[in-house]
């Protein structure tokens, strides 16, 4: 997968004036280093121009105030643990990586926020705050290694945003550069913002409104008591239908997960946890809170599975167990390496009560590409994210999962579904977006985009499409029975 973006020679001067600003030791341009930088998570590839590791906010202004003379595109990158091609630098970019910029710079325990800077990783973060008995919410599978401003830009979730919400509810502030280099503060230390929230709107950004430099985050108090649980069905149906009848129960464990039968043997053959490798699908329930509390919704949560075909009720009895039960959830991924030498992870969101249909229809399409898929996901919240095995190294093998990843999406917006979950648009769903919205709609989104950044040169080409795109991808949205445009070809 790669993108369709020219690439642009970088200017030299341009490089001389990055090197005058910064540590020239921090300025990388040669073949090898840079190529290390092509790409994020994904599989989608690109090409940076030069590569910059700025250590103060001073010196990010000077990078993007050094582009926009030039006129030159950037992509502001963390971890680029990012699944969507959201940090893949195109048309030759600048990238701006945060790496070096890491750390907690004041903690307010008492009302529970925390500045820091944005390259700090998820996990440290809640490492540094332990000592207070706080954490920090979201927690995607790759909090051992992505970053705070990565989480930022994406708006990430995690198993425990069920309870808890997303990254937009624990963030009170960001400090960001603009793309002229100039400097804004969106929100502060006080719970709920004033006037036009430009904040909510940063956040979930993708790196194409600015880059932030400081982020005052919202810490959550630990929990007194937690209950992990495991249960398993014989159909996919009947695990489905057990995530909508906790919810439909008022309740709302802190983490609700499900597995199918193929992703449990593979994680079991990884991890050896005892998972049950026979069972259809399994459900991974977390309840936190009160000790009495947590007593009781276990309780009413196995009864609900129990009266919905579970089979068996595994409840962690130590941390040690509650611990590697998480570890067989969060290493999925690494897991499918066992399998295949590469896979497409997609995210989408359907609402729960679709969640069966949708999975039947997952497999029916992995059976017309010939590809196998392991489902892996938040049921809690319907957002699904189907692994797509294939080798890289077959061109056919290729197409075929870039096929199926664009009707997987298709299907969960015919679902009453939408095309991202929490892993962003960036360039993997651009053609997808023109499924979703109308050419109207994705018109105001470039509004927004441009009021932020006139000149479009922060993080350009992603997850807004042209209309031009749209049409030439053929999916230009129908809503009232008129089609957008219709003068427009449409192949």
């Amino acid at each position: 997968m790669t993108s369709d973006v020219s690439v642009q020679p970088i200017s030299q001067r341009l490089v001389n004036q990055l090197r005058q600003a910064l540590d020239p030791r921090r300025v990388h341009t040669e073949a090898a280093d840079i190529d290390l930088y092509k790409s994020d998570a994904s599989n989608i590839k690109g090409r940076a121009g030069v590569v910059c590791f700025p250590v103060t906010t001073h010196e990010v202004q000077a990078i993007v105030r050094i582009c926009a003379e030039f006129n030159q595109p950037f992509v502001a990158r963390g971890s680029g643990t990012g699944l969507a091609g959201g940090a893949t630098p195109i048309d030759g970019s600048v990238v701006i990586s945060t790496a070096k910029m890491n750390r907690l710079i004041s903690v307010d325990p008492v009302n529970r926020f925390a500045w820091i800077e944005p390259g700090m990783l998820n996990l440290d973060l809640t490492r540094e705050v332990s000592q207070h008995d706080l954490h920090f919410a979201p927690d995607p599978s790759s909090q051992q290694s992505c970053t705070i401003g990565g989480n930022v830009a994406n708006n990430s979730g995690g198993p425990h945003c069920l309870a808890d919400g997303v990254t937009s509810s624990h963030i009170l502030a960001c400090e960001v550069v603009l793309s002229d280099g100039s400097l804004v503060m969106l929100g502060g230390e006080e719970p709920e913002p004033h006037g036009l929230d430009l904040r909510g709107a940063f956040i979930g950004s993708e790196g194409m409104f600015g880059i932030t430099t400081k982020i005052c985050v919202r810490l959550t108090q630990n929990y007194t008591a937690v209950k992990t649980m495991l249960m398993d069905f014989t159909t996919v149906q009947a695990g489905a239908e057990t995530v909508s009848a906790i919810i439909a129960a008022g309740m709302v464990p802190a983490a609700l997960e499900m597995m199918d039968q193929l992703c449990l043997e593979a994680v079991e053959a990884y991890i050896h946890a005892g998972l049950p490798t026979d069972a259809a699908a399994a459900l991974l329930v977390e309840v936190s809170g009160l000790p009495h509390a947590v007593t009781d919704d276990t309780e009413r949560i196995s009864e609900i599975g129990r009266a919905h075909g579970a089979r068996t009720i595994r409840i962690a009895q130590d941390e040690a167990e509650r611990a590697l039960l998480w570890k067989g959830r969060k290493t999925a991924f690494g897991a499918i390496a066992r399998i295949k030498p590469n896979y497409y992870l997609h995210d989408t969101v359907v609402p729960r009560r679709k969640l069966n249909e949708v999975l039947q229809e997952v497999y029916r399409i992995a059976q017309r590409h010939d590809l196998l898929v392991l489902n892996v996901f938040h049921a809690g919240d319907g957002n699904l994210h189907p692994l797509i095995l294939f080798n890289a190294n077959n061109p056919d093998e290729l197409h075929r999962c870039e096929l199926f990843g664009a009707d997987i999406l298709e299907t969960s917006v015919a679902m009453g579904g939408t095309v991202s979950g929490e892993h962003g648009v960036g360039v993997e769903k651009l053609n997808s977006m023109c499924v979703q919205f109308t050419t109207e709609e994705n018109a105001q989104m470039l509004a927004v985009k441009a009021a932020f950044d006139p000149a479009g040169t922060l993080n350009p080409g992603k997850v807004i499409p042209s209309l031009s795109r749209c049409a030439e991808y053929g999916k230009m949205l129908v809503r009232g029975g008129q089609i957008s445009h219709p003068d427009l070809p449409r192949f």
